[in-house]
């Protein structure tokens, strides 16, 4: 964000980046609002929201055949940028309603905005489990979608808990990968819509324990079994399995406001139904931060065209709209992302800085005598769609001193394995032909640029 920027007053700041807060973005935009939208990075969730996690939307309208939920967000940050919006890719660390203009804090900013959207969104709860803690990231994860092609998956027993429709989801998309995959339900029933429900219940490859609880997991490096209670007789059993899947339902981000504003007793925005107005005069509500009954990213997205609009009236009603004149009546085409084609021998760069598959790798890492930042992602991973971008600019700003390769654990499976990674993303840093740094997960751009920058010449 500009000097310039940072001293003015925004019209209306946008917490969050799901459908909600994308929307919102456009709308707002497209009212020549000029929005600023603080995307989130760590704090509550990736920026983008639920549909990250999320492989085949099929029932957003538009898509007839569906559309990754990745892809479908990418879409919409396409369009609100387009429009106008200004993003910053960080998290607000704190929100402060008792004052006008509402200060938000952010990336070492302060930023003072006459009205805000509040689309923080909803975080995935965890069981809480003995050994949690021990096997997180080591066979049990809160995103199939992430890590499920990983290789320690692959042709082995998996499990997911929930009987919701990400639960059933989550189930079918993991057959692709497991040997066998167990769902796991606290009921006799599956909460999950019809057509959901109908996929788990005929897939030979799934088998639902029903009125089942999950009390831990066991093994040694990596989780090998999972005990489970019959909620009717009490009695445990083993279960053999390498993953567990968490699709047990969310919990609102609404820390940063708690006692600022009227909050029911599960921790959701309070607003009256079907409005997007809060107890704050000038703060508004959008998508899962209030909706504890849908969930949807159709219902997300028109919740945040119900905020922009009334945040735009509100601003009208008090003076204190400052519209932004557009030099052009329409606005360039959205710049869409850019798929990096996998290099071959007849397109490999020694000198490039951005390259694709195992041909790139094998030649950087023994030819290069430059930092190599080696990323494993998968084709429905979310979080990887949210840190490409932020390690392609690390790369660029580094101005030819490191290179990067990009590895599909899809397509390239014995890379990933003979390189341990347990899921996506994961960066490693070599240098000199040894991996001097590993990361899971999305991380600050600047802690891998700091990394590259103290290695020795």
């Amino acid at each position: 964000m500009t000097a310039e920027r940072r001293e003015q007053i925004e019209n209306v700041v946008i917490v969050g980046s799901g459908p909600a807060g994308y929307t919102a973005a456009i709308y707002a935009a497209r009212a020549n609002l000029q929005p600023l939208l603080i995307t989130g990075f760590q704090r509550g969730g990736i920026p983008g929201g639920q549909l990250m996690t999320t492989t085949h939307v099929e029932n957003y309208p538009g898509f007839p055949d569906g559309i990754l939920g990745p892809d479908l967000m990418d879409l919409m940050k396409a369009q609100a940028v387009r429009w106008g919006t200004h993003l910053l890719e960080a998290d607000a660390d704190s929100i402060d309603l008792s004052q006008r203009p509402f200060r938000i804090e952010a990336d070492g900013q302060t930023i003072l905005s006459h009205a805000v959207v509040i689309a923080t969104g909803a975080s995935a709860n965890r069981l809480g489990l003995p050994s949690e803690e021990k096997f997180w990231s080591s066979g049990i994860s809160a995103c199939a979608i992430c890590d499920g092609a990983t290789p320690q998956f692959r042709n082995a027993e998996l499990a997911v808990v929930g009987g919701g429709d990400s639960a059933c989801e989550e189930a079918v998309y993991l057959t692709k990968y497991g040997s066998h995959v167990h769902l796991i339900v606290r009921s006799d029933q599956l909460r999950a819509s019809a057509a959901m429900a109908d996929r788990v219940l005929a897939n030979p490859a799934i088998t639902v324990h029903w009125n089942s609880a999950v009390e831990d997991v066991s093994g040694n490096e990596w989780m090998e079994h999972l005990t489970l209670k019959d909620r009717n007789s009490g009695e445990t059993r083993t279960l053999e399995a390498k993953g567990l899947f968490y699709a047990i339902g969310h919990t609102p981000n609404t820390d940063l406001l708690n006692g600022q504003i009227d909050l029911d007793p599960k921790g959701y925005l309070l607003t009256a139904p079907g409005r997007p107005e809060t107890s704050v005069d000038g703060v508004f509500s959008a998508g899962d931060v209030s909706d504890a009954e849908w969930r949807q990213g159709i219902t997300a997205a028109g919740s945040g065209c119900q905020a922009a609009l009334a945040a735009e009236r509100w601003l009208s009603h008090h003076n204190l709209a400052t519209l932004v004149k557009r030099e052009a009546v329409e606005p360039a085409q959205a710049e869409r992302p850019v798929n990096v084609e996998v290099t071959t021998e007849s397109t490999f760069d020694p000198q490039g800085l951005w390259q694709k598959g195992s041909y790139a790798l094998r030649k950087l890492y023994h030819d290069s005598d430059k930092p190599l930042m080696v990323i494993y992602t998968s084709p429905t991973c979310g979080p990887c769609h949210v840190l490409k971008p932020q390690l392609q600019r690390v790369i660029n700003e580094l101005d030819g001193n490191a290179q990067a390769v990009v590895i599909d654990i899809d397509a390239d499976q014995q890379i990933a394995e003979q390189a341990g990674v347990s899921g996506t993303p994961t960066v490693q840093l070599f240098h000199r032909k040894s991996m001097v740094k590993q990361w899971r997960g999305v991380k600050p751009r600047s802690e891998f640029k700091s990394a590259i920058e103290a290695l020795p010449a």
